[in-house]
């Protein structure tokens, strides 16, 4: 036997041998493949329950974040409605006490109101206007003072005149003294006060009283009296006309702002019995008391500025010489002179006393004349 013959045999048992191991490699193959199945469906199983936990997750969050929402937006909108309910509590309160603070201003302004009226009706024109008379009163007079000294100055008539004048005290012809030259005055009756010779007179004066107490108006003319007339200032102007035939003087009323009262009732009286042809001189010692002259008559009769002057309605003097020099010249003129003397004059000139109209008021003794310090 050869060796080729003896390895065909061995070639086929080889081959017998070796060929189940072969038929086996399929099913490992398959194996295989089945494996990776499992594997691969084992990966999806576990990336999906992986989303899902990761969805559940996002639901979760996006839940906890719509809480949190609504958590914030229902605190704001209570904070809201906090603060405006506050704010409105709080403007209310604020207007409230706005209100009342009116309220109580309100009531102050009444409260003056009435004291100042009821100020009005005692003491004439309160005291409130004081401190305006007494701080104006210089100022006005210095004013006033120096237009009535350019007045004078161009009218100044150095050649000496003489002429008849009436004379209100007697039916006779009287003497009176001119720088030291006599003259004789003629007699007008239409002067006299008396009620039984002047019953026209009487009666008209009587009326204007009783019209200034009884029935006052505070927006009458010019020159009638404006303000509240009591009957204690009639009685002083009514003695004054009928007791003493308008020379005299009457006992101060306390204060200058009454007597100033007093004088322009008899100023609106004499006024309107005389009208233009009267003249008022009025004297006094001291600017100040001049300015609280003039004010009060502006205040007490609604003259102004322009019925002051040398040659108008109303003169200031703080002299009696130059006042009486004035008031021969106003008689020489046809005018008929009203001075009035303050109070405050303790001495009245021998000078004033020849003109047939003067009223003067006398200090209380028991009320002494106080006398301001000049600002």
């Amino acid at each position: 036997m050869t060796s080729d013959e003896f390895a065909k045999p061995g070639s086929g048992a080889e081959d017998d041998v070796f060929q189940p191991a072969e038929r086996d490699r399929p099913s490992d193959s398959l194996t295989s493949g089945s494996s990776d199945s499992s594997s691969l469906k084992s990966d999806w199983s576990t990336r999906i329950d992986a989303l899902k936990q990761q969805e559940s997750d996002l639901k979760r969050s996006i839940a906890d974040l719509q809480t949190a929402y609504n958590r914030l937006t229902q605190d704001q909108f209570k904070k809201i409605q906090t603060d405006i309910s506050r704010m409105v509590q709080q403007g209310t309160a604020d207007l409230e006490q706005r209100k009342r603070t009116l309220q109580l201003e309100t009531e102050k302004l009444e409260r003056r109101q009435e004291r100042i009226q009821a100020e009005m009706k005692t003491t004439f024109a309160g005291a409130s206007q004081d401190l305006a008379v007494r701080v104006q009163g210089f100022k006005d007079y210095l004013v006033g003072s120096l237009q009535d000294l350019a007045v004078a100055a161009e009218q100044l008539d150095i050649t000496p005149r003489e002429s008849a004048a009436p004379s209100a005290m007697s039916s006779e012809p009287e003497v009176v003294p001119r720088r030291g030259t006599p003259r004789t005055e003629s007699v007008s009756p239409e002067l006299g006060f008396a009620a039984n010779t002047f019953q026209d007179q009487a009666e008209r004066v009587r009326s204007l009283l009783d019209q200034y107490r009884m029935r006052p108006d505070y927006y009458g003319p010019v020159w009638q009296l404006r303000r509240t007339f009591e009957p204690i200032h009639a009685e002083r102007v009514s003695n004054w006309f009928f007791a003493q035939g308008g020379r005299g003087a009457v006992k101060s009323m306390g204060s200058r702002l009454q007597n100033v009262l007093v004088a322009s009732a008899a100023l609106s009286i004499l006024h309107t019995l005389y009208g233009n042809r009267l003249r008022t001189l009025v004297l006094s010692n001291s600017p100040e008391r001049l300015g609280e002259w003039r004010r009060g008559l502006q205040d007490c009769l609604g003259i102004s500025r322009a019925d002051f002057g040398t040659g108008q309605g109303v003169m200031l003097f703080d002299a009696p010489e130059p006042l009486s020099q004035r008031a021969e010249r106003v008689t020489s003129e046809g005018g008929l002179p009203f001075i009035l003397v303050d109070e405050a004059e303790s001495v009245i000139s021998l000078a004033l006393l020849q003109f047939p109209l003067w009223l003067a008021f006398a200090p209380d003794p028991m009320n002494p004349v106080t006398d301001y310090d000049f600002y």
